[in-house]
């Protein structure tokens, strides 16, 4: 239990390390949550920063998931990988170093599922890639993403404490996703752009 502890805070900790913030801070001289949408994301990084940045951000966001995710299989197995991914999702939407305001967890939960079983991540990139070129929302392909990601776990894992966890990320991410889920049932949710920022 106590091994569990630790892993639940180093992964709530390196989730808590916002790359969108730190990169818009660092680059740019701006609090990325005051722009835009106000999420602290790669999307909204994209949309106002320019799609380079955006890219970075998603890449910062997925890379520190994994290195999460893969110590937490490195030190109590699968469980483990489950729970310090969990953490991570958790740090990053949020983040005690950021006055617990940070983004929506898509690429965190990308990360996650990225560690745990890449046919499952080629399979859910691959549906996100089939919506985004349909609807060109992406708070939308993040929520089908989000829902197939227990879906895929129950058919890979069965019903176990695999499943219940990544059942708990994906309501965590569509908690997140409120407001976007509200726009959309309205048709009011934006289509994707982006502005390079000089």
């Amino acid at each position: 239990m106590f091994g569990y502890i630790l892993l639940i805070i180093a992964g709530y900790l390196i989730g808590s390390v916002n790359s969108a913030i730190l990169l818009v801070r660092s680059k740019f001289h701006k609090d990325v949550r005051a722009s835009g949408s106000g999420n602290a994301g790669a999307t909204n990084v994209a949309r106002v920063y320019g799609i380079g940045s955006g890219l970075l951000t998603l890449g910062c966001d997925v890379a520190k998931a994994v290195v999460a995710s893969l110590l937490g299989w490195f030190t109590l197995g699968r469980t483990g990988l489950m729970a310090a991914g969990f953490a991570c999702l958790i740090g990053h939407c949020w983040p005690v170093f950021f006055r617990f305001k940070g983004g929506k967890g898509i690429a965190v939960g990308a990360g996650v599922i990225l560690a745990l079983d890449f046919r499952l991540f080629l399979c859910l990139l691959a549906v996100f890639a089939v919506c985004f070129a349909i609807w060109r929302r992406v708070s939308l392909c993040s929520v089908v993403c989000a829902i197939g990601f227990p879906v895929g776990c129950w058919i890979i894992y069965g019903w176990g404490i695999t499943f219940v966890l990544s059942a708990l990320m994906c309501a965590v991410v569509l908690f997140q996703h409120r407001q976007n889920i509200a726009r959309l049932i309205h048709g009011q949710e934006a289509r994707f752009e982006f502005h390079a920022k000089k």
